[in-house]
């Protein structure tokens, strides 16, 4: 990796970025390192720099999972200090308490808040991203077993906006050594020696938690086939508090394919964590919402209710929050999947009892269940909730990488 130098005012210190050490590093000689770092230092020609001391600084062994060590190369006036660390580390006690994001199940309202915070701060950071270097150095892979557009694309930017690298499979399940009968551990344990972080996309139910008890970097879920979307989930209560001001006391409208879509199973998880909150289903029979959401909404007190009419509904909600039929859930069944489709669309009937404050959100892709005339309408919200979905996973980068 190339090294990079940067003086600060007394007491001088100079920073060798984007130095990554091992496990390994431990047993590297003083010498050796002297002689790895010395012509940097010597490069400066500043008359008072010599190194008189050198060695390691070991991090606490709780860090080292996630944290590379940072090396110490100390000499002997009391004015100066050289280190080789990593840029923006966090001290410690600044690690972001979660080491893989599985699970909408894994946030609280204190985290929730704090992570926001961190987003709004990446609106600022994306504006400026030319001159970003946060996460300079790092690299994250991309490995995405189903077909996704929003979700990949701004991860990937996300990454890049901060100064990061990408290493991305866009369909791995035909275009890896899956097809040729690779287990999912196996991807994940050769992945993890190319790369800092992971982001995956598996067509398995519970295949983000497989692959994060495999890996020794942090993973991200971005889909585990009708399982979860915990990013995803995050980037809509992102929205919904962006958009309505506030998270507490909201009515939700989660409408289309509840038995199979991932973003609405996470979605109701974390609206769970908040108060006096009412959320409908509106879904065809064959696609209703499964039991473990509805018993699990009744264990938190969260008051839930099924409907079939998306009018009333409609009028009643601060978010309606639209999702797709999913044909690649129904395999042979093309009645089911045609009797679901089209069955509940927004469109201006719809958008005309719709309250003034109210928005209209959808994970996308959308086919036919919102009218592109709706597009229009300043409360659909469905493409500014893309848009947050990239400072939303900055800010989890950057967490994940690098802590608060």
């Amino acid at each position: 990796r190339a090294l990079s130098l940067s003086l600060s005012p007394p007491p001088f210190c100079y920073h060798l970025h984007h130095l990554r050490m091992n496990a390994c590093a431990a047993a590297c000689s003083s010498s050796l390192l002297h002689t790895l770092v010395s012509p940097y230092l010597h490069g400066l020609k500043h008359p008072s720099l010599s190194i008189t001391n050198l060695g390691f600084h070991e991090e606490p062994t709780s860090c080292l999972r996630r944290a590379p060590r940072c090396l110490w190369l100390c000499r002997g006036h009391d004015a100066a200090r050289v280190a080789v660390t990593e840029e923006y580390k966090p001290s410690v006690g600044q690690k972001f308490p979660l080491d893989d994001v599985i699970e909408a199940q894994q946030f609280d309202r204190d985290l929730l808040s704090r992570i926001f915070e961190v987003a709004q701060q990446m609106e600022v950071v994306e504006k400026d991203s030319c001159r970003a270097h946060i996460l300079k150095g790092y690299l994250m892979a991309t490995l995405f077993y189903e077909p996704s557009t929003r979700t990949r694309l701004s991860f990937e930017s996300a990454m890049k906006r901060l100064g990061g690298e990408v290493l991305t499979t866009e369909n791995a399940r035909e275009f890896s050594s899956a097809a040729k009968g690779e287990t999912l551990e196996d991807t994940i344990r050769t992945v993890e020696g190319y790369s800092d972080i992971i982001v995956l996309r598996h067509f398995e139910n519970g295949a983000a938690k497989q692959a994060a008890e495999a890996a020794t970097i942090p993973v991200i879920n971005a889909g585990d086939g009708p399982g979860q979307h915990p990013t995803q989930a995050l980037l809509d209560v992102y929205t919904i508090r962006r958009e309505i001001g506030h998270l507490d006391g909201i009515v939700v409208g989660l409408v289309g394919d509840l038995a199979n879509g991932r973003t609405v199973r996470s979605l109701a998880y974390l609206l769970a964590k908040y108060n006096n909150i009412k959320i409908y289903f509106v879904a065809p029979d064959v696609v209703k919402m499964k039991d473990d959401i509805k018993d699990y909404l009744t264990l938190k007190n969260v008051e839930w209710e099924e409907s079939a009419d998306l009018m009333e509904v409609a009028s009643k909600c601060d978010v309606v929050y639209q999702t797709r039929i999913q044909r690649e859930r129904f395999g042979d069944r093309i009645n089911l999947y045609n009797e679901a489709r089209g069955k509940y669309i927004v469109d201006k009937k719809v958008m005309h009892v719709l309250q003034k404050h109210a928005v209209i959100m959808h994970p996308l892709p959308r086919l036919d269940e919102i009218s592109l005339e709706v597009d229009a309408d300043p409360r659909a919200a469905y493409f500014r909730q893309a848009k947050n979905g990239l400072y939303l996973r900055m800010a989890l980068l950057k967490l994940l990488l690098l802590g608060w």
